[in-house]
């Protein structure tokens, strides 16, 4: 019995024993963990350390550069400075103007301007025309055209007369002048407007077919105007 005891205490204090030598390794291994944390981290700072005393480095290497830049330009600087104040003081007091005088020797007119009087007579009458006074219009125009005949103006005096006759169903007396337009004026710039009327007034005189034809030659003759355009409109409903 007192053997048995023996053995069982002895296997007991082995047991107890490498329990504690278990916890001592555990303990040691944790240790030895935290020590490589320890040593990788302060590797880590020393590089970064390393890093940034070589950006303070080359940061006091620019501000040297700079500053030797400055140095250099200094001279330039005050040369400069001492160069605009001498214009300041020579621009300080100028001299006085001296106000030339001009004599008048001989006082004339201005010459009355040629070209306003055929424009102001060409306005008036189509003030009128605007105004709905078609008959005092006609004679305004008409006017216009004797006396100024070799005006720029002469060949929309011509067409306005033709407006008048139209728009008061004179058409006739419309057709008349629309034709005048076209063949007094023939490089002038109401010619299309004009043969696009004289096609309209021969629809008012319910002259269909002879206003085809003079519809089809303005878009012959002038394919790009917009009195072409109109009359390719009037056409397609004829």
């Amino acid at each position: 019995m007192r053997l048995e005891y023996g053995l069982l205490v002895a296997v007991c204090l082995a047991i107890s024993g490498c329990g504690g030598n278990d916890v001592i390794v555990k303990k040691q291994m944790e240790m030895e963990a935290r020590l490589e944390q320890l040593v990788q981290g302060n590797v880590a700072a020393n590089a970064r350390l390393t890093e940034l005393s070589g950006d303070l480095k080359e940061v006091q290497n620019q501000v040297r550069n700079h500053a030797a830049s400055i140095e250099e330009l200094k001279p330039g600087y005050i040369e400069l400075k001492s160069s605009l104040e001498a214009i300041a003081q020579k621009t300080a007091d100028p001299p006085p103007l001296l106000t030339p005088k001009i004599e008048v020797v001989n006082r004339e007119a201005p010459a009355a301007d040629k070209d306003a009087a055929p424009q102001d007579a060409y306005m008036k009458a189509f003030g009128l025309f605007s105004a709905n006074n078609y008959v005092q219009a006609v004679e305004a125009f008409e006017s216009f055209i004797r006396t100024y005949p070799d005006s720029e103006y002469a060949g929309n005096a011509q067409y306005w007369i033709g407006e008048c006759h139209y728009t008061q169903r004179n058409y006739p007396q419309a057709l008349d002048a629309f034709d005048k337009v076209i063949a007094n004026y023939p490089k002038g710039k109401k010619v299309p407007d004009a043969m696009l009327k004289f096609g309209y007034t021969l629809i008012g005189m319910n002259e269909q077919a002879k206003a085809k034809v003079t519809l089809q030659s303005l878009i012959e003759k002038y394919p790009k105007s917009h009195a072409a355009v109109k009359a390719r409109e009037k056409l397609g409903r004829l």
